[in-house]
């Protein structure tokens, strides 16, 4: 069995370290990852310059500068034949929950195994202290995923609570929520006066009633959203149709 993992908090995270380690016990694995931190890059590609990688060491570590997404599609592309058996994105430092599954670089990574047509799971621990919690679950699913794959068409997006393994509640199969608009641009001021701006913090949770994850990872349970890779609005097609006929 070969896995690839990949993340977007850069290939020294103390998150994706302990995830190789942890699927190491029962399968190959190989880690590429981005050169440095790359958190929000979502589902970017570089296309204006080369890439560049290099093996870090003898454990299967490869460094590529570049996006998550990159790092999935140069990795199956070129470095890995016959391809992996699936692709594991994480352990993410914080919550891939709601609307930040847009832009976040670990759910994109897992992305972009499903769309090179491999299993894939982004997983994702709320905080930073307990990543062998996070990689627990991570091996308990791919193991699973292995016995008894699930539908091709389909990633799923999994955020572990910040706690000890004997305090998580168990595992809930969610649907996304979603946050308040984000928080205002910040303006600063560089040494010479010019202008410098930082994006703001995401907005306030808005939808967090039961099912969603933000709920279930509140209440000290493991989130599992099955994410699609077809954003069409297919409930929405009909009214679109005759919106197109009364502007026509």
């Amino acid at each position: 069995m070969k896995i690839l993992v990949s993340n977007d908090d850069g290939v020294n995270a103390a998150g994706i370290r302990t995830l190789s380690r942890a699927l190491a016990e029962f399968a190959e694995v190989v880690t590429v990852a981005p050169d440095r931190n790359r958190s929000g890059a979502s589902h970017s590609l570089t296309l204006e310059v080369p890439l560049r990688a290099d093996k870090l060491d003898d454990t299967g570590f490869y460094s590529v500068k570049g996006t998550p997404t990159d790092c999935v599609h140069w990795a199956v592309n070129h470095l890995l034949d016959p391809d992996p058996d699936l692709v594991v994105a994480g352990i993410n430092h914080g919550a891939n929950l709601g609307d930040d599954v847009l832009y976040s670089g670990t759910v994109a990574a897992a992305t972009e195994g499903r769309h090179l047509g491999l299993p894939s799971l982004a997983i994702s621990l709320c905080g930073d202290r307990h990543f062998d919690t996070a990689a627990h679950f991570a091996c308990m699913l791919v193991q699973g995923l292995l016995r008894a794959p699930l539908y091709s068409n389909q990633i799923l997006n999994v955020n572990v609570p910040d706690l000890p393994l004997n305090e998580i509640q168990g595992i809930k199969v969610t649907r996304l929520g979603n946050r308040h608009r984000s928080e205002a641009v910040l303006k600063e001021f560089d040494p010479r006066g010019r202008a410098i701006y930082w994006i703001g913090p995401p907005g306030a949770i808005q939808d967090a009633g039961e099912g969603t994850d933000f709920d279930a990872v509140e209440r000290g349970f493991v989130s599992i959203t099955p994410l699609t890779i077809d954003l069409t609005a297919y409930d929405q097609m009909s009214a679109l149709s005759r919106w197109i006929q009364d502007v026509e």
